[in-house]
């Protein structure tokens, strides 16, 4: 079984957990008091946003409220020390540490066709020889829709289903996005954005900025994301049936380990760090701080990745949140879903020993 014991943190980063933890127990503190409001059921909260994912995409016990059609995968990261100038954390040293990850699907139907929707995400968690862990999710766009959780949830609600049609209501969607013109690079990359035939030959990227610490707490923001080295394009499977996402995996680590650089893109001054809705733009410093190798696969229903809660706020020495809202909205729906996906896990398919056996 794998240890789910927090790790430790420290500063910033230790506040905002709290803050998730907070919302486990019940009693939201003031880092998510503004999605808080615990005594007043018209504001934003946890429950709310979960609740949402369930409305939109029907309640199917034991399986993540979103992200729920993934697959586990697991591997090392090999550091390179080149970002041992900005940051402490043992990750980014020279030498391997553990990572336990999970690609998926962004929808909260365990069932969706692979070709449903036309991003790709990928969780990793990386567990230092000193046993604190750094958690991060992943997506194949460029940029996030929206900057705030208040936006987001809007975004969810728009999106609920016609009880006349079961879809979405074309006209909510058109009026959500002309009430927010923050979306307009997402809309401009849907446009020609197509699903891909393959987990292996897509790029990353962590959307949000967070801070690298070094051992004079100089803090520099980043952004960070994962670019494909080995894996080729043409050699995927052609898309047949479902689920020809996890056969090509399956089928490429067969041959083989999956590797991807881990980028980290330094803003310069004035690139906000407080919304991931806004690209930088212009030139960067990005740094290669190494290599992430994916050795092998699990299905999620019984997989080392099942229990494990991809909770962005669980860092190690070393980096530190943003005031980004989205991360702690982030932080607490995901444990929101937690508790209660984990509650469930007695429902989980019986047999399940391959992805693709679904229905």
């Amino acid at each position: 079984m794998v240890d789910h014991t927090p790790p430790p943190l420290s500063g910033s980063s230790k506040a905002l957990r709290l803050a998730g933890i907070a919302v486990v127990v019940g009693a939201l503190a003031g880092a998510f008091a503004y999605v808080g409001g615990r005594l007043d059921p018209q504001r934003l909260t946890p429950g709310r946003i979960v609740d949402t994912f369930e409305k939109n995409n029907g309640l199917h016990a034991g399986f993540r409220r979103n992200h729920a059609k993934g697959v586990c995968v697991a591997g090392y990261f090999e550091g390179n020390d080149a970002a041992r100038a900005y940051s402490t954390a043992q990750v980014f040293r020279e030498g391997s540490v553990p990572v336990e990850g999970r690609f998926a699907l962004p929808s909260g139907n365990p069932y969706a066709p692979d070709s449903s929707v036309p991003i790709r995400s990928l969780g990793l968690r990386f567990t230092q020889a000193n046993g604190q862990q750094w958690r991060t999710g992943m997506n194949s766009m460029p940029v996030f829709p929206v900057g705030t959780p208040e936006a987001f949830f809007q975004q969810l609600q728009a999106a609920a289903p016609d009880p006349s049609t079961g879809k979405p209501n074309p006209a909510a969607m058109a009026a959500f996005f002309a009430g927010h013109p923050e979306t307009a690079p997402f809309l401009q990359w849907i446009k020609t954005a197509k699903p891909s035939a393959s987990y292996a030959t897509e790029s990353y990227n962590g959307l949000n900025a967070f801070y690298l610490v070094n051992a004079a707490g100089q803090r520099q923001a980043v952004r960070w994301g994962l670019v494909p080295l080995s894996q080729d394009a043409a050699g995927a499977m052609a898309p047949d049936g479902a689920d020809f996402l996890a056969r090509d995996l399956a089928q490429r680590l067969a041959a083989g380990p999956l590797k991807w650089q881990l980028n980290l893109t330094l803003a310069s001054p004035g690139d906000p760090t407080d919304d991931a809705s806004r690209q930088w733009t212009g030139e960067h410093k990005v740094l290669n701080a190494g290599t992430l190798v994916l050795e092998s696969t699990q299905p999620q229903d019984d997989g080392d990745c099942r229990d494990i809660n991809y909770d962005p706020l669980v860092l190690p020495s070393g980096i530190e949140a943003s005031a980004d809202p989205l991360l702690a909205a982030r932080s607490a729906a995901y444990a929101s879903s937690y508790l209660r996906r984990t509650s469930e896990v007695g429902a989980l398919p019986a047999v399940h020993s391959s992805q693709e056996s679904r229905p």
